[in-house]
């Protein structure tokens, strides 16, 4: 399917999606999709298969039943990776290298060089506040400084598709804000982002979430319509209120 075509359908579609390791399902009967330019999140505790839900959507796996497709195509598809960025939840990046190398590195992965590439790199340094630490080796860096590299790192080649993996670990609540701010910009250029977190406050963020638990999905809404389904006002609780539901329906499919 040509990347023309590919426009014509939803960035991220997943079908009746089932994966098994052995005995154990992570994932099971999951159908949802994402629309270009909105902001997804991912809810769920651990073990609750947001990370496999992920790598499927990367094409790091096969589901074991139903249909993954990611900007019009199947996964793993080479045309389709190459508009993807993606931030990882354990480093990813060469320690002994500077942050700057570090993001040079990716970005040719990606094809970028020359003249652009450099204001490139200049301008993901500056947006994750690490100008005055460009020549510094990632293993001299904080934690959170670490975090800051890997976004840059995935959003350096302008990616169509960001899948943020609890991003904001380790940062503090300034630029958190500040980050997330940035994400709304994505958006509004029509990037689509799926992104997980703990954090509940990042999650009404979002323009919608699917609420994830033991490989189910519980729900999939707005944040606000989650809180009126639930009656609570209060985000937690209405998590804790889909959560604890003895017997959850599986959702309809959600084209949006």
């Amino acid at each position: 399917m040509t990347g023309v075509a590919s426009t014509q359908f939803p960035p991220v579609v997943l079908e009746g999606v089932t994966k098994r390791f052995g005995a154990v399902t992570a994932l099971k009967d999951v159908t949802f999709s994402v629309a270009a330019g909105e902001t997804f999140g991912l809810i769920g505790p651990n073990g609750s298969g947001k990370t496999t839900l992920i790598r499927l959507l990367l094409g790091l796996g096969q589901p074991t039943s139903g249909t993954v497709r990611v900007l019009g195509h199947a996964m793993p598809n080479r045309e389709a990776a190459r508009q993807i960025g993606y931030m990882t939840q354990s480093s990813a990046l060469y320690n002994e290298l500077s942050a700057r190398e570090n993001i040079r590195f990716f970005a040719a992965l990606y094809g970028l060089h020359g003249h652009d590439l450099q204001a490139r790199i200049d301008e993901v340094l500056a947006l994750v506040e690490l100008t005055d630490r460009a020549k510094s080796p990632v293993q001299t860096l904080s934690g959170g400084m670490r975090q800051r590299v890997s976004l840059a790192c995935g959003l350096v080649h302008r990616p169509r598709l960001l899948f943020l993996d609890e991003p904001t670990v380790g940062i503090d609540p300034e630029l958190r804000h500040a980050f997330w701010d940035y994400f709304a910009r994505l958006n509004a250029q029509g990037v689509t982002i799926i992104v997980s977190t703990h954090h509940l406050d990042e999650a009404a963020r979002c323009h919608r979430l699917g609420l994830l638990r033991f490989g189910q999905l519980l729900a999939v809404d707005t944040p606000n319509e989650l809180r009126r389904q639930s009656g609570q006002d209060d985000f937690e609780q209405a998590f804790l209120y889909f959560a604890q539901r003895p017997h959850p329906p599986t959702p309809s499919p959600s084209f949006g």
